[in-house]
């Protein structure tokens, strides 16, 4: 059995029509490809749609009579099977597709090879080959290169060479040459023996139509390893794209600008005055008492949404989710001119959020959900930890003192406390101070579990 396996990989590299080998568990580069299909589609689609136009008009120039007719028709029908084409289109191995990509090559083949049945032209059938109808089909290769894979566009190569080539076979085979004027071309060119073969109506110039096929299929081999190179650059930048989303959960996107423009900023380990957030749900475990615990996941689940997009809004830094809390700070991984200002409007807005949440739970006749929130702003040391698995790390008296502040909401029964450190910080910022500290009033020597000595403290 595995003889057999083995055997089928080394042949299946031959098989030019199957798909590459991609990693469609990952979403992103599930995705990209998705995305760069149905771009490509669409743009292939437009460029045939376009070109068969122009093509048109261009036939009316070259052959103005009625019999043109004809090959409008198979343009139509070419144009017709690319919307066909753009329908079927789907990442990986499409069946339908590469019917309808088969079908899209017999059609120009025989739109070429076939003589038109309403012309009363009576030339030999080999100087159908005269006119050079063969270019029309690079068309079609330069469309492919905006949807297919690399194997695909090298696969229309080889089709086409292979139809071409028994069309003009066949062709030779049935024609029925003129007698006579091959002999009075010979007569008249007589010493010429090239040039007679060259202006012969009854030759099919053979040498000419292997040449064809031959750079034809050069020209489908370039192109698709030039999409080889293209897919390449396609996946790596799929792989950006998720690492810069799995920034995205935890950073702001500013951040995440400035983080994916530095080569490794978070390994310096240092030591920076920032803003620390905490906030956590009151009472959630008589909440989740006797609840069933898909309806408690989906409360955690709405409000840990909302409570991160706030952070984000504020330009703050998601650090862990604490189960019915979370833990943010601002001035990470690099500090701002506003981050006690922007830990103070977030917990501000923190709460007005909740209140519009509590307003449409009261209407669904589910209960509310209370929260305490402690900010606190002082010195951390940041950097990463860990050997294998790395982990930004915030540590410091700041964070623990912002854990015990929001602690304190419940012995004060207030929903935010500030440390008159924060508060300080927010004045010294300037940036809508008076709003952002309107409705908090302070509280003197207040004792705070785990830190030594008292604090001022400011609560709303």
């Amino acid at each position: 059995m595995s003889d057999v396996t083995a055997s089928e990989s080394r042949f299946g590299r031959f098989f030019v029509t199957q798909p590459d080998k991609y990693d469609l568990d990952n979403k992103y580069t599930e995705a990209a490809l998705e995305r760069h299909k149905r771009e490509g589609l669409e743009l292939a689609v437009r460029a045939r749609w376009v070109a068969m136009g122009l093509t048109g008009i261009l036939l009316i120039y070259l052959n103005p009579h009625w019999d043109v007719l004809w090959y409008h028709f198979i343009l139509l029908l070419i144009c017709a099977n690319g919307w066909l084409i753009r329908r079927a289109g789907s990442v990986g191995q499409s069946r339908v597709e590469l019917l309808l990509i088969f079908v899209d090559l017999l059609i120009m083949t025989l739109g070429m090879i076939v003589p038109n049945p309403f012309s009363d032209d009576v030339r030999p059938l080999a100087m159908q080959y005269r006119f050079d109808n063969f270019q029309y089909f690079f068309i079609i290769l330069a469309a492919g290169t905006l949807a297919y894979s690399w194997r695909t566009v090298v696969a229309i190569g080889t089709w086409t060479a292979t139809m071409w080539t028994v069309g003009w076979i066949i062709a030779w085979w049935v024609a029925t040459p003129i007698p006579g004027i091959s002999e009075r071309v010979y007569e008249a060119l007589a010493g010429y023996p090239d040039v007679a073969e060259l202006l012969d109506p009854n030759s099919f110039m053979v040498p000419q139509r292997i040449q064809q096929v031959i750079v034809f299929l050069m020209v489908a081999v370039t192109l698709g390893i030039s999409m080889r190179r293209l897919n390449r650059l396609l996946m790596t930048n799929a792989g950006l794209e998720r690492e810069r989303a799995n920034l995205s959960r935890y950073f702001s996107p500013n951040v995440v600008d400035e983080l994916s423009q530095n080569d490794e900023p978070l390994k310096q380990v240092r030591k920076e005055d920032i803003a620390v957030l905490f906030i956590d749900i009151v009472g959630f475990t008589k909440f989740a008492a006797g609840r069933d615990p898909y309806e408690v996941i989906e409360v955690l689940r709405g409000f840990h949404a909302r409570m991160e997009t706030e952070v984000f809004r504020h330009h703050g830094t998601l650090d862990k989710y604490l189960g019915d809390g979370l833990m943010a700070t601002f001035g990470t991984p690099v500090t701002t001119p506003l981050d006690a200002s922007n830990a103070v409007a977030c917990a501000r807005d923190m709460i007005d959020v909740i209140d519009r949440w509590n307003l449409e739970r009261r209407r669904a006749g589910e209960p509310e959900i209370r929260v305490g929130i402690g900010v606190h702003y002082g010195s951390v040391v940041l950097g990463d930890i860990g050997a294998n698995r790395l982990e930004f790390a915030v540590i410091g008296d700041a964070v623990n003192v912002s854990a015990k502040l929001e602690a304190m909401t419940r012995d004060l029964g207030v929903r935010v406390v500030l440390s008159d450190a924060v508060r300080a910080q927010v004045m010294q910022e300037g940036n809508s101070a008076a709003d952002l500290t309107a409705g908090f009033v302070k509280y003197e020597n207040q004792p705070v579990r785990g830190v030594q000595g008292t604090m001022d403290i400011w609560a709303q």
